[in-house]
């Protein structure tokens, strides 16, 4: 006997909350849920509405999805199998296990078809405006009115939880002013969080904040309704000048006879016995686990062929708009890929030692926007800090709802969104997403920096006023711990430059670099430009520590410094020297680029035969210890900072010449016994 279509597709629908909950089941840890009451959300997108290729996941034009509310994994993941991605059943059993590709949190890179990593709440939303934006910026500047070859959707199903967090708060206003209206995500409303019901701790008109973020709002009364979200999807879709929000009404644990509508099937399996119930209650077989009917395989099979043949569409597309516009196509492919061109190294400015002192942060900006006309994809700017971190790009203009042409972003006062925002557009790729603020702002962005690391995505952040050298503005702008705090997050590239020619490298070094973020650390205070005659060249940053100067044969005593404190460094080297110490001092701008260097090379920079050692930064001793030994020693700053002018500042702390100068002489004479 033949299905309905009607019976077909909630044969499908059954089909993937039991894979979701007998995956949870096996691994005896996750999340049913959420599965089980967004399936038919999930249903209507994947093998209805959505424009995606199973044997290509990675097809330019295809619609995204992003799971935001991560922990309902199992969804994403019998979606995924179900319409043939790269995703063995093995692998649905194998979910939550050692090994597998089928953590318990959706992770970019690791799954076919997972678009972006999430699970923190609130983070994949924030991703959507991201690559909203990058979809914008690159479509102004390759669609023609004629062929369009970047034109798609990103959808995404986000939850209650996500709705409390800040971050969801940042990028839905961000979203509404800029128009951004290829975003439409479904709101999972169950009214249930871990705590029990969301009224517990929740009681505001989500609707009504969405509205006046300025996004289009519909409410679906019933999810288990197919017509009406096929109906809001419409809706969405015809909407052009606003992101969409679909508030579903959905019922947490669906089907289960006991725990459907509570806590208790949020975070845990239902367990063998409620299982056995749900499925009878549903109608589905007790046995086989992970069944998936024929007719359900024959109608995701169409899923399959059918990406296939709208990348095949597209594929012609592309053709035609390679033959009418040649040099926009061969462009569109290289910077798609990853390729920005090789033209702007050449162009790095050389920053002369003509007495004057330039802040890093100055230096910076410098380098960014006589870069940035032989980058034309790179995009990003400021938490509303432009003057003070210059990151305007000045011949580029202002981005904005009606110019995504323009470079420029102003991502407002919202550091925790702009995180979020920078991963996204680095997980669409196609573009040079940097963002800025002062560092010790970074502390509200950690999060995501932590995920772009996880996820191997490479966003530039440009953190400024970077120590106590801040002066006047006193101990809250003034980081201490935070450059220890970046280090300590793994694979994130800390770079902190000492003048305006590394401030250069510094550049060249984020923007060659692949598979981590990269934090640019610059200074609010002048600092004088190291002569390049005198010293060694400012290109050793890449390599991220170099002998700046030397002496003959071996050396007594190495002192190394980064950032502002290389200037004082070399002075009291001076100071030493003149008396007759054979002294080296080594600018470490960065130890994540230096540990990326052979055992050679660094042995020739930092000798172990050499004990006598100084480490100067103004910042916590925390992970100098690598470096200096235990027969070193650290000057540091172990405490909070002060308000009063930087000279002052510095002084009081130790990050003087005479200073440094006295400790080399005190661990020289300690070395000597």
């Amino acid at each position: 006997m033949s299905l309905s279509e009607q019976q077909l597709e909630q044969l499908a629908i059954n089909t993937i909350r039991f894979l979701a909950v007998d995956g949870v089941q096996k691994a005896n840890s996750g999340h049913p849920g959420m599965p089980m009451g967004c399936a038919p959300i999930g249903y209507t997108l994947y093998a209805k509405y959505m424009k995606h290729n199973p044997s290509n996941p990675n097809w330019l034009n295809r619609d995204r999805f992003i799971l935001s509310a991560g922990h309902g994994s199992m969804l994403l993941y019998s979606l995924l199998h179900l319409c043939g991605y790269d995703l063995p059943l093995d692998q649905l059993k194998q979910f939550r296990q050692w090994g597998s590709i089928t953590p318990g949190h959706p992770e970019y890179g690791l799954t076919p078809g997972v678009e972006t990593t999430t699970g923190p709440l609130g983070q994949g939303f924030a991703n959507a405006v991201g690559m909203a934006i990058a979809q914008a910026h690159l479509a102004s500047l390759f669609n023609k009115d004629d062929i369009k070859i970047l034109d798609h959707y990103i959808y995404g199903i986000c939850s209650d939880g996500e709705m409390m967090e800040g971050i969801s708060h940042e990028a839905a206003s961000v979203a509404g002013h800029l128009k951004l209206g290829k975003i439409i995500f479904f709101y999972d409303d169950n009214k249930i969080t871990i705590d029990g019901p969301t009224s517990l701790a929740f009681s505001e008109d989500v609707g009504k904040r969405f509205e006046a973020y300025d996004w289009h709002v519909q409410h679906v009364e019933n999810v288990n309704d197919l017509s009406s979200l096929e109906a809001a999807l419409k809706n969405a879709q015809e909407e052009s000048g606003r992101p969409s929000l679909i508030i579903t009404r959905t019922h947490i644990g669906f089907g289960s006879p006991n725990k459907q509508d509570t806590a208790s099937s949020h975070g845990s399996p239902l367990g063998a016995e409620e299982v056995k119930l749900t499925k009878k209650n549903l109608g589905w077989p007790e046995e086989p686990s992970f069944l998936i009917p024929d007719e359900v395989a024959k109608l995701f099979k169409t899923v399959s062929d059918n990406g296939k043949q709208s990348e095949k569409e597209w594929n012609g597309l592309l053709s035609s708009y390679e033959k009418k516009y040649p040099d926009d196509a061969k462009y569109f492919k290289k910077v798609m890929s990853g390729d920005f061109g090789d033209e702007w190294k050449s162009k790095l400015p050389v920053f002369p030692d003509d007495g004057k002192k330039i802040a890093t942060r100055s230096s910076s900006g410098k380098v960014l926007n006589t870069i940035a006309p032989y980058l034309t994809t790179m995009i990003g700017g400021s938490a509303d800090l432009h003057p003070s971190t210059d990151t305007f790009l000045k011949e580029f203009g202002s981005f904005s709802g009606d110019n995504y042409k323009a470079r420029t972003i102003h991502y407002g006062i919202r550091e925790h969104a702009m995180g979020s925002i920078l991963n996204g557009m680095a997980l669409y790729g196609g573009v040079i997403p940097f963002g800025a603020t002062f560092l010790i702002f970074s502390d509200y962005m950690r999060p995501t920096i932590r995920l772009a690391s996880i996820s191997k995505i490479r966003p530039i952040y440009v953190f400024t006023h970077d120590s106590i050298g801040v002066g006047e503005d006193g101990p809250t702008h003034q980081p201490v711990e935070q450059p220890a705090s970046l280090r300590a997050i793994p694979k994130v590239v800390v770079i902190r430059p000492a003048d305006g020619n590394e401030s250069a490298y510094a550049w060249k070094a984020a923007i060659e670099h692949k598979g981590s973020p990269v934090a640019l650390l610059l200074t609010r205070q002048g600092l004088p430009v190291l002569d390049q005659n005198k010293f060694a060249s400012a290109e050793g940053l890449v390599r991220g520590a170099y002998i700046l100067s030397d002496c003959e044969g071996a050396p007594e005593i190495i002192l190394m410094a980064s950032g502002s404190e290389v200037s004082i460094t070399i002075k009291a080297a001076d100071k030493l020297k003149a008396e007759g110490v054979k002294v080296r001092v080594v600018s470490f701008p960065s130890w994540e680029l230096f540990e990326q260097q052979s055992k050679e090379y660094k042995e020739s920079v930092l000798p172990s035969a050499v004990k006598a050692r100084v480490s100067v930064e103004a910042g916590i001793k925390m992970g100098w210890e690598k470096y200096i030994g235990d027969s070193g020693e650290s000057i540091s700053v172990e405490k909070f900072g002060s308000s009063a002018p930087v000279e002052i500042v510095m002084e009081k702390y130790g990050f003087t010449a005479e200073h440094v100068y006295e400790t080399a002489r005190n661990v020289l004479a300690a070395n000597r016994k």
